[in-house]
């Protein structure tokens, strides 16, 4: 019997730097004249990002990051502009520097009973990433730990499908997983003259695009929006 040879892992390159207000300010003027608005922003070209992340007592996930583990997976539940009515379920891998991202719709009665830990629903659930979730809730203990908020700007240009996005006002819940609360406190977790600049692109990223992005007293980090949140609890 022959075997089977595992697909190819399709990863997208993503940079991650801590720029200033100012730099934002500039960079956001030049990629204007020659990048897209992401069409889902609203007027202001912008929207909101909540997110709620899986992780166990061990800090799992965390240590993964911190470790720098040459390959990783981290699983959340993900909403924009607090619309409850629209909820996916993503699961975000990283090989070296490749990331791939798979997600899946869920609704807002069954990310719930994720979070009370009634899951025996999930393990013969059609979708395969569900299914795949509840291998990991049930090994390793996996739950949604703490919610993350952000503001972001996206630009887009589609030679090389690259993706320049701007995230501030980043704030985290701390421990609170009540993704569905538009009350929850939220506390920051970002310098206040910070952005955190995002570039994601395919196999190559385009000359111009390089030119624009070479702003001054920008800092090249393996920033996560989770690893910071869970420095606050």
């Amino acid at each position: 019997m022959g075997t089977t040879t595992p697909a190819p892992f399709k990863g997208r390159y993503e940079l991650k730097h801590e720029i200033t207000k100012m730099d934002c300010f500039l960079l956001r003027h030049n990629l204007a004249r020659i990048m897209k608005p992401d069409p889902h922003a609203k007027a202001d070209g912008k929207y909101v990002i909540r997110s709620v992340y899986f992780d166990n007592l061990d800090e799992k996930i965390v240590t993964q990051k911190k470790e720098g583990y040459y390959r990783r997976d981290k699983y959340r539940v993900r909403l924009y502009d607090y619309n409850t009515d629209f909820i996916h379920l993503e699961k975000k891998s990283k090989v070296d520097n490749l990331c791939q991202k798979q997600k899946c719709r869920i609704f807002a009665d069954e990310y719930e009973r994720m979070r009370h830990r009634d899951i025996d629903w999930m393990k013969s659930d059609e979708r395969e990433l569900i299914r795949e979730l509840y291998v990991q809730m049930t090994l390793y203990q996996l739950k949604p730990i703490t919610i993350v908020d952000y503001e972001r700007e996206v630009f887009i240009y589609e030679y090389g499908n690259v993706r320049v996005t701007f995230d501030s006002a980043i704030k985290t819940s701390f421990r609170n997983n009540d993704l569905l609360n538009p009350d929850v406190v939220m506390v920051d977790i970002l310098e206040p003259n910070m952005v955190v600049l995002e570039v994601k692109y395919d196999e190559y990223l385009p000359d111009i695009i390089k030119k624009m992005l070479q702003v001054t007293d920008r800092r090249k980090s393996a920033f996560s929006k989770y690893q910071m949140s869970r420095m606050f609890g």
